[in-house]
């Protein structure tokens, strides 16, 4: 099929590197002929147009798009709330129905004379665009998330940028935490996954990483906590993953699902502190990085797998590809059907290098 007009949509939370890909499918489209358009916030903007100014599909130039690959966030705006086979429609006594609108979404994408579409974001963008690809629209995903939890591609742009951010705030959390001979307990983002604090935990010299995948005791960590006091050390850092939790205990949910929600991880780290000094009597701060891990600028990694994304979707297109997910796999970006894109949730392996490397600098996992 001849393809003249493009589409892209990014979902999902925000990550550093959105306006890196776009600016990718632009350029790339552009020189293959192509015109491209940006969907607003996700699906929105074609199913509600009359929310935005102007319309809700915005015309995608060279010139639109010049200088934002260094830009955090997304100029095309994104939603976690708007999937479009199952949107939450409120009713009028305030609560929530879910409704299917993928049929007046397709046809928008006729209506508009859109020939594909490249849908970035992370494992429910591609569990949607998967959707959407089986009933009948031209598709090709970029994986995207901060958490780099998604199994088919080795890394996620934005992961990266998150870990280097926590990184320096670990970094600058050692001096205050000496000078006051305190522990300092850093939440971090990650959901059900601990690569953001595995990493900037390593990377940061953390005395404790907490993660999802090994429940803990929390003897362990205060025991930790004393033998790092008994060394003469004057302050610890304990590194939690949003997702850690307990042995024998479920996550801790700062916000329950409901209708086009899922539920919001967060406050473990207030509890990990409260316990820190129960069985310690030390004096704790508990600093949750959350949303600062998604803004900003893209560090130089985090943008040039972005770029590449960008470039391989629109080349995925040109070749003829559909219901695919473009996929790092160095030294080359491959192209993986999009129904095995989100089959499995990439968790961190506990015989990994990075796991071997922790346990021999001494930092403890909680485990009893």
């Amino acid at each position: 099929m001849t393809i003249r007009k493009i589409a892209i949509t990014t979902g999902g939370g925000d990550a550093p590197g959105l306006n890196a890909v776009i600016r990718a499918v632009v350029l790339s489209a552009h020189l293959r002929g192509w015109e491209t358009y940006g969907i607003r916030e996700g699906y929105d903007g074609l199913l509600f147009p009359e929310r935005y100014p102007g319309g809700g599909l915005m015309r995608l130039t060279p010139e639109t798009v010049r200088g934002i690959t260094a830009l955090g966030g997304t100029i095309l705006g994104t939603t976690n709330r708007g999937n479009p086979l199952h949107y939450p429609i409120r009713q009028l006594d305030g609560s929530y129905t879910e409704t299917d609108l993928s049929a007046p979404l397709i046809q928008a994408f006729a209506l508009h004379e859109l020939d594909a579409l490249v849908a970035i974001g992370g494992d429910g963008s591609m569990e949607i665009a998967h959707a959407l690809a089986q009933k009948g629209l031209r598709i090709v995903g970029v994986p995207k998330t901060i958490d780099n939890d998604l199994a088919q591609t080795v890394i996620t742009f934005g992961f990266d940028t998150a870990v280097s951010f926590a990184t320096e705030a670990i970094d600058r959390l050692h001096t205050t935490a000496a000078s006051h001979r305190r522990v300092m307990v850093v939440e971090v983002m990650g959901r059900y996954a601990g690569w953001i604090a595995l990493n900037s935990g390593v990377s940061g010299s953390a005395d404790v990483i907490l993660i999802p995948e090994i429940p803990y005791d929390m003897e362990a960590v205060a025991q930790k906590i004393r033998e790092c006091e008994a060394a003469g050390q004057r302050h610890a850092i304990v590194v939690v993953a949003e997702g850690a939790h307990p042995e024998g205990e479920g996550y801790t949910i700062k916000e329950g699902a409901r209708a086009g929600h899922a539920p919001r991880l967060g406050g473990i780290g207030e509890h990990v502190a409260a316990e820190i000094a129960l069985l310690t009597g030390k004096e704790t701060r508990t600093v949750v990085l959350g949303h600062l891990l998604r803004g900003g600028s893209p560090t130089t990694f985090d943008r040039l797998v972005a770029l590449r994304f960008g470039a391989a979707a629109v080349r995925a297109l040109a070749e003829g590809q559909e219901s695919v997910m473009v996929a790092l796999d160095p030294p080359t970006v491959k192209y993986v059907p999009l129904a095995e894109a989100t089959r499995r949730m990439k968790t961190v392996p506990l015989d990994s290098d990075t796991m071997l490397t922790a346990r021999d600098l001494g930092i403890c996992f909680g485990e009893g």
